[in-house]
């Protein structure tokens, strides 16, 4: 299986890259073709410029490459820090750019855009890893969780993908070097079952 890995975090020791190390990993070990995209370290262009809104508008090379690869994965993974209960910018750069109508959703002939969308992506499942700093409580009764529906709702059922699997793992800055060990077991064990191995 084609899988797209998009990982969104600045600094390149932190916990959300171990995850997706891991995650990279383990879908090598079970044989599958792995898109795998540090946004920062590509330095991701993020902002969107109006040229790009229309379904048939001609997106530069290096954008319409992550959008050939999205309409070819069999799986997404993504990876990212809650920040302001929303993606880093650069993260939501790539959602505008790269889950663009014509490549993720597209509306029915002679709806203009306010009706129910027709989800093009053929994707089997998409994992999302976050990490945060808000106890779970706090992050549930005060926050609402803001990421569980934008990643689930507003993203991937919207364009088709209903198999949505999310882990916010908390608290990731008094977490003991264990507990951080077992979170990568559990994002190897979860990859490995969402994505089994493709040898024959």
């Amino acid at each position: 299986m084609n899988i797209s890995l998009i990982l969104a975090h600045p600094n390149p020791v932190s916990f959300n890259h171990a995850i997706a190390a891991v995650a990279h990993e383990t879908l090598t070990q079970q044989g599958h073709t792995v898109f795998f995209h540090d946004l920062y370290a590509e330095q991701f262009p993020a902002l969107l410029p109006f040229e790009e809104f229309s379904k048939d508008a001609d997106v530069p090379p290096e954008i319409q490459r992550y959008c050939d690869e999205l309409i070819a994965s069999d799986g997404i993974i993504i990876v990212h820090p809650n920040w302001w209960g929303q993606p880093p910018a650069v993260l939501k750069g790539w959602v505008d750019r790269v889950i663009r109508p014509g490549v993720a959703y597209r509306f029915l002939d002679g709806d203009n855009g306010e009706g129910i969308a027709e989800g093009l992506l053929h994707a089997k499942a998409a994992l999302v890893f976050n990490t945060g700093n808000t106890p779970l409580v706090r992050e549930i009764n005060v926050f609402g969780d803001p990421l569980e529906a934008l990643w689930k709702k507003c993203i991937f059922e919207f364009c088709g993908i209903s198999n949505v699997y999310r882990r916010l793992f908390l608290v990731v800055v008094t977490s003991s070097p264990e507990m951080r060990q077992a979170w990568l077991n559990e994002v190897r064990q979860v990859v490995g079952q969402y994505f089994p191995s493709s040898k024959m």
